[in-house]
């Protein structure tokens, strides 16, 4: 089976590369490194033919509002549409858990809009909704960072390892189209401000960390279960405390 990864050189994507082609697949990466430009279209139509399936683990490299709407509308737009032209007959997305209940954030309203093309595209698509990934500590930690204080709501999380939100991709990406959602969580639930005050202490990062109700999440006001995955969500395999462990 041929896989075309766009975004296949990146966290995810080269992971799930490198899966596929474990399982005897030809995946192939695509993204601007490999000359393939969802955004201008170039390398599109070359790197699609022959492809049976298309996985999108794209991400846009601005998080201003209107840039990353401008990213996903229009990339996916392109997508969709060589798609269409090469006969492709799955589409798998990467997206977010919560996503429809984060709109007051412009790149979640960004998301929601890039599902919505797919749903709308009339080919079979698989949409897999992942929590956030331990590797997104950091940049969790930096949103949230006021001069010393890194201010987070006290709200529930169910983080997982990137190499699970991988395997789970590549299964989909091989598997019969779902045409809905599949939602992928971590084994454990954490309170928002403890997963990065942990993350955080392990790095020996001297910010303090502070639960606020009210602190917003890349623009948006968090509840209490905004963050959690539905009850028929895929468990990872890999802890917190594992990963933490690899990476020293």
């Amino acid at each position: 089976m041929k896989v075309v990864v766009i975004g296949g050189t990146g966290l995810i994507g080269s992971k799930v590369v490198a899966r596929l082609g474990e399982h005897g697949h030809e995946a192939v990466p695509a993204a601007p490194k490999t000359g393939v430009n969802t955004l201008t279209g170039e390398g599109l139509a070359e790197a699609l033919q022959g492809a049976d399936v298309v996985i999108d683990v794209s991400n846009s490299p601005s998080f201003e509002d209107q840039a990353v709407m401008d990213f996903f509308r229009t990339a996916t737009g392109n997508l969709l549409k060589a798609e269409a032209g090469a006969g492709v007959t799955h589409h798998v997305a990467l997206s977010v858990v919560g996503t429809e209940r984060l709109q007051e954030s412009g790149y979640f309203r960004a998301k929601q809009a890039q599902e919505a093309l797919i749903k709308e595209s009339g080919i079979p698509y698989s949409i897999v909704h992942a929590t956030q990934f331990f590797e997104f500590v950091k940049s969790i930690a930096a949103e949230a960072t006021d001069g010393d204080t890194v201010r987070l709501a006290p709200v529930n999380i169910q983080p997982l390892a990137s190499d699970d939100v991988a395997a789970v991709v590549g299964r989909t990406a091989v598997g019969t189209p779902a045409n809905g959602l599949i939602e992928i969580a971590g084994p454990e639930v954490f309170r928002l401000d403890e997963l990065i005050r942990k993350g955080l202490a392990v790095k020996n990062d001297p910010r303090t960390v502070v639960a606020d109700v009210h602190a917003r999440y890349f623009g948006a006001e968090l509840q209490h279960s905004t963050l959690l995955p539905g009850p028929y969500a895929r468990i990872g395999e890999v802890t917190f405390a594992d990963w933490l462990a690899r990476q020293q």
